[in-house]
């Protein structure tokens, strides 16, 4: 349909006006960073290290049920929580091996296509093992609380978010 037979309810506007957005600013141009530019962007950036995650959510799982151990002083909901956050970082340090500490990982680095799938692997294995842990449970924990369990397991996983608040900050 070309602009003359357009409907009356479409307004018709100039080519200029559908670069803008909609907030009236005009997107910036691309401009490609030069490798001197790109090494320096790159050097600024912090590294990121999948064990620091492993770490700080062993510590954060710990650290929570020994409190609420102390606070309630009910071994069964001390226990319940920290089984349901190791049923998170278990997961997590196993996978941070896959893609950091593998064979796997070392023969498939380099190409984008077989690192992302190896972390589609690990992620697969990751999600199965915590499965696996939360069915085995009851079979595990004495006297479970589900409620603490699923509480360890949320805060635990949290633990992500917290780390990239903090990364963005910086």
């Amino acid at each position: 349909m070309d602009a003359d037979n357009a409907p009356a309810a479409m307004p018709r506007m100039a080519p200029k006006a559908l670069e803008d957005r909609e907030d009236g600013a005009q997107e910036p141009e691309f401009k490609p960073l030069t490798r001197e530019e790109a090494e320096r962007w790159r050097a600024s950036q912090p590294e990121l290290s999948p064990w620091r995650v492993v770490r700080v959510q062993w510590l954060v799982g710990l650290s929570l049920a020994a409190l609420v151990g102390l606070v309630t002083r009910q071994a069964p909901i001390a226990w319940s929580l920290l089984y349901g956050a190791a049923a998170t970082a278990l997961p997590t340090a196993l996978m941070a091996w896959g893609l950091t500490s593998s064979r796997l990982a070392r023969q498939l680095a380099g190409r984008v296509e077989t690192v992302f799938m190896n972390f589609v692997l690990w992620e697969g294995v990751k999600i199965l093992l915590t499965v696996i842990l939360l069915w085995i449970a009851p079979r595990i924990v004495p006297n479970l609380n589900w409620l603490a369990l699923v509480a360890g397991l949320v805060v635990v996983l949290k633990v992500y978010w917290f780390g990239f608040l903090i990364q963005t900050r910086r």
